[in-house]
């Protein structure tokens, strides 16, 4: 495993790889244009060359993007659907600019359509800005809190988008530790994650899971709310991470913080490095 944390890319994207490596980052993740809306800077040249130049610089093996939060492919809106699909294609058309590996995002709610209709509606969605794209960067579809109709809560339903997607089998799975917890996925203890992944692989398949956010929760197990907290901190605690990190399963994951931001972010990526250490002496 590699490790890393979502980080800030204000003043240039090119700064990215710098901030995380403050950090003790090895991957990182970030925004490439603002989460709240709002037109991006372009991507050129010169900026494809510095991003690059400072990622190797800075020896980050792998970068994320994280789409906007307004993205909604299920939305009752046709108008909204139809900004979200045109700004995840662009985002991964920039994202390949940049070199990254991935770009994740959340499919949206379905409160206005329903369940049913709010289904079709991603896998149309997915099947629109996927046609034709044949850049490098990935599309990874969030694990979700499922606070209220939120799409993609239950492996069930992400199975559902990448098996009916005609590029189905090009799309990957962002597993996000505290989404899953908080959608019912116990994953504490080592008999809980073993399940959890066998039932991931059995109805998605292992194959698809690129990588995972690395959060505690605040909220206890499957009270569908999103909200993250510091490792060993909330109600999972550390011996989850522990385990998650020592799985041989998942041995190929890149895991990315999006604990709070308020300086403990370089502990608990050095917390983490101690841990796949241990793994390592176990070989």
């Amino acid at each position: 495993m590699l490790f890393g944390a979502h980080v800030s890319s204000a003043g240039g994207l090119w700064n990215a790889p710098k901030n995380a490596a403050e950090i003790g980052c090895e991957v990182l993740q970030m925004f490439s244009r603002p989460p709240q809306g709002g037109k991006p800077k372009p991507i050129t040249e010169e900026v494809t060359h510095q991003f690059k130049e400072e990622m190797e610089k800075y020896s980050i093996k792998h970068a994320y993007i994280h789409a906007p939060y307004f993205i909604n492919l299920a939305s009752s809106n046709e108008r909204i659907r139809h900004g979200s699909i045109a700004i995840l294609r662009e985002e991964l058309e920039r994202g390949s600019l940049l070199g990254c590996k991935g770009m994740m995002f959340h499919p949206g709610s379905a409160k206005d359509v329903g369940q049913e209709e709010g289904e079709l509606l991603v896998i149309a969605g997915l099947n629109t800005l996927l046609d034709g794209y044949e850049g490098s960067c990935q599309l990874l579809i969030e694990i979700s809190a499922g606070a209220g109709m939120v799409m993609g809560d239950t492996f069930e339903e992400l199975a559902r988008f990448l098996h009916e997607a005609k590029q189905g089998k090009q799309i990957g799975i962002c597993f996000d530790t505290q989404h899953a917890f908080a959608s019912g996925y116990d994953i504490r203890t080592q008999k809980g994650l073993d399940n959890v992944l066998i039932q991931f692989d059995q109805q998605i398949g292992l194959q698809h899971l690129i990588a995972s956010h690395c959060n505690d929760s605040k909220v206890d197990l499957g009270t569908h709310k999103d909200r993250h907290e510091h490792l060993g901190e909330g109600f999972m605690g550390l011996e989850t991470f522990k385990q998650f990190i020592h799985h041989p399963k998942i041995q190929h994951l890149d895991l990315i913080l999006e604990t709070p931001i308020d300086g403990q972010r370089k502990k608990e990526i050095e917390l983490l490095k101690t841990f796949r250490l241990e793994t390592q002496k176990n070989v």
